[in-house]
């Protein structure tokens, strides 16, 4: 069998995290970056030196993506930028007529992202996905297969934090973290949405959030640096959520998932308890037995990491014609629950998430994008 030539990938936004898929790029035979687009020139350039330090070919550097597209030779758009530029972002290239991803969170209003969801409809031959990798995580998978067996019983409630910390060194390092148009939330919008997103992913669509958030550690940020949330889905399982860059040391990720016939808890990205009744009296461990199915069920050709393990079957989605595993809608629902907690918070009532899929509250985003009260 023929092997196929690698997708032709623009990087757009060479940061941090711009630069990361990149090299996760050059480490994919299904993968060649051939343009790197950011308005700071040397940005660019490091990414590309560090490329061809990885052996691969030197990419074209621009510093518009419009630019970029009139070129030609490109199959895929990632956009790696500032969050409040995510969607349009996005939208420029689905209407060149390339597949794109969409670095999280989709975006930070959701009017941009729901104008991207209306164009990808009318566009079902490009693959548009956005980056949650951490569903590829084996402890993620063996949890999810879980659930979706009835393993657990029935979902009663599910706890999720992400207690991190960041330095006021951090929020001062640019002009646009902290803020509301492009960083578009604090611990929750910048932190939080992946523990989120897995959430959502093994409890399903919320019904409602009832939600604080406070500024307490950091100075000269407009958005929060804890929040807090209930989430009620419709079963009636229960779920709350803390997010947080106030938690010295930093004491990193814990999602745990109970029902009446298991339990499961992921920390550290590692399956620590996966505990199920039908399970009982078993030799082994039960660990180690759910992380091998998951691993033996994972997307063909993963890789051990996450994040080429998204790229591979992104890659396969444009090649198939078939949707990625990850979908638009997947990242619409964890921007709307997202915002459901900062206008919960804002308004100081429980907000539906449906309304705000709907577009109910888009009068509101325009007005706040939260409040976040000071210690």
């Amino acid at each position: 069998m023929t092997t196929p030539a690698p997708l032709r990938l623009a990087v757009v936004g060479c940061g941090v995290i711009g630069r990361l898929h990149a090299e996760v790029a050059a480490h994919s035979p299904d993968l060649e970056v051939v343009a790197l687009v950011d308005p700071h020139a040397p940005g660019a350039a490091a990414v590309a030196e560090r490329l061809t330090g990885l052996g691969a070919p030197e990419p074209r550097t621009y510093g518009d993506l419009a630019a970029a597209l009139a070129d030609g030779g490109i199959d895929v758009v990632a956009v790696c930028t500032l969050s409040g530029t995510h969607a349009a972002l996005a939208l420029e290239a689905l209407e060149a007529g390339v597949h794109v991803v969409v670095e999280k969170p989709l975006d930070v209003a959701m009017g941009p992202a729901r104008r991207l969801r209306e164009a990808a409809a009318a566009r079902p031959g490009q693959v548009v996905a956005v980056i949650s990798q951490h569903r590829h995580d084996p402890a993620s998978l063996a949890v999810h297969r879980a659930l979706e067996a009835g393993r657990l019983g029935t979902v009663t409630s599910a706890v999720a934090n992400v207690d991190w910390f960041r330095t006021q060194a951090y929020y001062d390092s640019a002009e646009w973290r902290g803020t509301w148009a492009l960083d578009g939330g604090g611990a929750l919008m910048n932190q939080g949405v992946h523990t989120l997103d897995l959430l959502l992913w093994f409890l399903g669509e919320p019904v409602e959030v009832t939600a604080h958030t406070a500024r307490l550690g950091h100075e000269r940020i407009e958005v929060e640096d804890v929040a807090v949330a209930i989430l009620r889905f419709a079963n009636g399982a229960l779920a709350t959520l803390h997010a947080t860059t106030t938690a010295y040391p930093d004491l990193g990720v814990r999602l745990q998932v109970h029902g009446t016939d298991g339990s499961a808890v992921i920390a550290a990205d590692e399956l620590t308890l996966l505990h199920t009744r039908d399970a009982e009296g078993l030799e082994g461990d039960q660990v180690a037995r759910e992380l091998r199915a998951a691993a033996a069920a994972a997307p063909e050709g993963a890789y051990a990491n996450p994040h080429l393990t998204q790229w591979t079957d992104i890659a396969a989605a444009v090649r198939e014609g078939r949707d990625t595993w990850v979908t638009l809608d997947d990242g619409l629902l964890a921007l709307a629950t997202v915002r459901a907690v900062y206008l919960s918070a804002t308004l100081g009532r429980p907000v539906r998430v449906a309304d705000v899929l709907d577009g109910a509250y888009d009068d509101q985003e325009t007005r706040t994008g939260g409040t976040a009260s000071e210690g």
